[in-house]
């Protein structure tokens, strides 16, 4: 699910919190909300409305909670994955469920990971990229439509940088600025101006200017080095940002600013977006039912709205319909839909703009899941 990770953010040099002491790549995970699957790691499969600490250790170095799995990296380089492993999501060589983290295999050298809908995209410090789970539409970019219960290389390159999975399709960065894209292609979402479905990487465009990718279901968001937003795919809810509902299959810029820091496509259908600018102010657009785009309201909108008036937001992330934000003081905000606990305020109350999660301000980065969310504290 969408790319909100400590890595990738330090990656293209967007991480400096304010108020958080130097970086030391070793943190405790916390989650919260749906547990079906035992996609929280606390080796049960009750629900919890509240953050609850994964185990007592302190070595977690970034997360990804995908539909109904999660996925971290510790500090030592190794790889953990827990929940629902339907056609091998997990990476274990098998189609367990895991109430609690299991390491993918026995190497030390991963380096950031995504998890999407049933399949998980990795990078490793050598810059290869790996990719396993569902593959019923060319998503893991092997070529075909085979899965694979355990980590397989997408090619021989070693410049890989970025990787980010929608449901079912994938966008992802090289380290000279080239954007890729493979998978289901509905409404034109991999930006390719086709709807052509692809099971190996296709480029988009010819430029190198790329710099952060977010993948969705139906629409995509991409930001460039020069601090422009640009966006394609499904546009019925406005989630593209340019003030219509009309579907694009190439990138169209957002306006025309050029101060946009990172940007979030809802995942699954939601139909909604959200993007942080270099001033620190959060801005949300697109499908607002549960009052995901914390305005306080539930009606849509088709162009980047602010949300408040603070400047302090640091990183943000996005479930179906909720989300969870991280304040460059350390604090947790939550917002939309909660009929499991997702909001992790100790109720399941819909709220339609943020509300804090408790008063700790020790909170790093977080990631949400379809329903639920984990998060880093330091």
């Amino acid at each position: 699910m969408s790319e909100r990770y400590v890595g990738a953010w330090e990656q293209a040099g967007l991480f400096n919190p304010l108020n958080a002491p130097t970086p030391q790549y070793t943190y405790y995970l916390y989650c919260w909300g749906q547990n079906n699957f035992g996609q929280l790691g606390l080796n049960n499969t009750t629900n919890y409305s509240s953050p609850k600490q994964v185990g007592s250790l302190t070595n977690w170095s970034s997360v990804s909670s995908g539909v109904s799995h999660t996925a971290s990296i510790k500090s030592d380089g190794t790889l953990w994955t827990w929940g629902r492993g339907f056609a091998g999501a997990l990476g274990l060589n098998n189609t367990t469920y895991y109430s609690s983290p299991k390491q993918v295999g026995a190497l030390t050298n991963w380096k950031s990971v995504s998890a999407g809908s049933c399949s998980t995209l990795a990078i490793k410090t050598d810059g290869t990229l790996w990719v396993w789970g569902l593959n019923n539409y060319g998503q893991l970019g092997l070529g075909n439509t085979t899965y694979y219960s355990s980590p397989k290389q997408i090619g021989l390159l070693t410049n890989w940088l970025q990787v980010s999975s929608g449901s079912y399709s994938v966008l992802a960065l090289q380290t000279n600025g080239t954007l890729w894209s493979w998978g289901l292609n509905n409404f034109g979402v991999l930006g390719l101006g086709n709807t052509t479905q692809y099971s190996s990487p296709k480029q988009v465009g010819s430029l190198t200017n790329w710099l952060q990718i977010s993948a969705s279901l139906y629409h995509a968001l991409v930001l460039k080095n020069d601090g422009t937003l640009w966006a394609w795919g499904r546009n019925n809810q406005g989630q593209l940002g340019l003030n219509n509902t009309t579907t694009y299959s190439s990138p169209k810029q957002v306006g025309l600013l050029t101060s946009w820091s990172s940007v979030l496509a809802f995942p699954a259908e939601n139909g909604a977006s959200l993007g942080i600018k270099k001033d620190g102010t959060l801005w949300s657009w697109g499908n607002n039912n549960f009052g995901q785009l914390g305005l306080g309201s539930t009606s849509n909108k088709s162009s980047p709205t602010q949300i408040g008036a603070l400047t302090n937001w640091l990183n943000v992330s996005a479930g179906y319909y909720h989300v969870a934000a991280v304040k460059t003081n350390g604090s947790l905000w939550t917002w939309g839909r909660n009929q499991f606990g997702q909001l992790g305020l100790g109720n399941t109350t819909n709220y339609s703009s943020p509300k804090q999660v408790g008063s700790i301000t020790t909170w790093l980065s977080v990631s949400c899941g379809r329903y639920n969310a984990v998060g880093l504290q330091y």
